[in-house]
């Protein structure tokens, strides 16, 4: 089994620096893929970004545009998202995932596992 627990949301002004921490722990978890997706009220899912197993390899969700960085510490077992000023449209829950494949991936059924999620939200 495989825990993703987040945390770093809250309320934050737009422009503010944000980062986000996902913690995982189980089993081979240093072998796992993970990723950030996000959801805001009414809105589908949405893939922000993930990183490999090693942490050297990262890909984002096409709106990202820079504004978005995600990083890992594989001596940790922690992945993090960092934000760029960020807006109030960046208001959503988001959420941790890890996928049983090592290499980075970006569609929502090629991940295994789910955090609960953490809400940010960006006033103006």
């Amino acid at each position: 089994q495989v825990k993703l627990v987040e945390s770093g949301g809250g309320l934050i002004q737009d422009g503010a620096v944000l980062r986000l921490s996902c913690q995982a722990s189980g089993d081979s978890v240093g072998s796992k893929a993970m990723g950030w997706f996000r959801q805001a009220p009414g809105k589908e899912r949405e893939f922000v970004a993930g990183v490999d197993y090693s942490g050297t390899r990262s890909h984002y969700g096409d709106f990202v545009k820079g504004r978005f960085a995600i990083s890992r510490d594989t001596a940790k077992d922690t992945v993090y998202l960092h934000f760029n000023s960020p807006e109030p449209e960046d208001t959503a829950v988001y959420i941790c995932a890890a996928s049983d494949i090592s290499d980075y991936v970006w569609q929502t059924y090629e991940y295994h596992y789910w955090g609960q999620g953490t809400q940010v939200t960006v006033s103006s």
